[in-house]
């Protein structure tokens, strides 16, 4: 099917005129957004952003800037202050069931829980003895189990102590931390199906790819087929991805937000000023897809909603 591409121009707050632009590869792609969607800088000036979570009740959204050590607080309005730090160098975010953050924190090797009192608790620093590499990102599923990639990005070789790169679940009640898969060569962003039947991984090595896996009652997984490879010319890895509510899976990959269909079909491509890293749905109708690029934070509105957290 022919590429088309729909530019839109709009004004940023500087006055400056800008374009931005929807990739769609079908008109499935195109009915997920506005006509008039343009993708928007809601804020700008950090090193490197992180991690999205949007938390309902306050109405913000939290990210992550990981070398600056960070978790930044951006308000409705458009201000910014600092959540916490130092951070850990943290990465991936999300809330479990009680609406408390859980991070990643990159730098201190290791998952923690931040307690409504702003205490924090360590959910995992180890398994079976050995430190974890750099746990990057994180998922909560409904009945409260932790999900959480491994690679080992925020360390050095000489450090690692895992054997593999894997995904991780521990258990609701918090005593048991598994490994759930094993043969990826760099797990990162990762989401659930709607139903929760489904776990999405990106594996951000040079096999360039998604794998989906079957959960299993008891938590586990099985199967781990490709779900998309994204063999393009163009630079760029998948990493953080989310579902809306109808399933289709929104993945950061080169030029931008790919979007697909349950199947794997690549719809379309939502292109990014900056090289994108993550995304998390937000606002009150949660049609509101925040995507962290490099130095800023963009938002695009959409038709379907996403799947909440917490």
């Amino acid at each position: 099917m022919l590429r088309i591409e729909k530019w839109m121009r709009r004004r940023t707050r500087e006055g400056q005129s800008t374009l931005r632009r929807l990739a769609p590869k079908c008109q499935e792609f195109m009915r997920l957004f506005p006509e008039d969607a343009t993708i928007e800088r809601v804020a700008t000036g950090f090193r490197f952003t992180e991690g999205p979570v949007w938390c309902a009740k306050e109405k913000v959204l939290l990210f992550s800037d990981i070398p600056a050590d960070q978790i930044l607080k951006l308000t409705p309005d458009g201000r910014v202050t600092t959540f916490r730090q130092p951070s850990g160098n943290s990465n991936g975010l999300t809330r479990d069931k009680e609406g408390r953050l859980i991070a990643c924190e990159h730098g201190n090797r290791r998952v923690t829980r931040t307690e409504k009192d702003g205490s924090i608790t360590v959910l995992a620093d180890r398994f079976q003895g050995k430190k974890l590499n750099s746990p990057n990102d994180v998922v909560v599923k409904s009945d409260g189990a932790v999900y959480f990639t491994d690679p080992p990005y925020g360390i050095k070789p000489a450090q690692q102590e895992q054997p593999i790169q894997g995904v991780y679940r521990l258990s609701p009640d918090g005593n048991d931390l598994s490994v759930v898969a094993d043969d990826l060569e760099r797990p990162n962003g990762l989401a659930f199906s709607p139903d929760e039947t489904k776990l999405y991984v990106a594996d951000s090595s040079a096999r360039r790819h998604i794998r989906v896996f079957d959960v299993q009652m008891d938590g586990s997984l099985s199967g781990g087929r490709i779900f998309h490879a994204m063999n393009v010319e163009r630079p760029g890895l998948p990493d953080g991805m989310e579902v809306d509510v109808y399933g289709h899976i929104y993945c950061t990959g080169p030029g931008g937000v790919w979007v697909f269909d349950m199947e794997g079909n690549h719809l379309g491509t939502i292109v990014t000023p900056e090289e994108p890293a993550n995304c998390s749905w937000g606002d009150d109708d949660w049609k509101s897809l925040y995507i962290t690029a490099r130095t800023s934070v963009y938002k695009i509105r959409a038709n379907i909603p996403g799947i909440k957290v917490a």
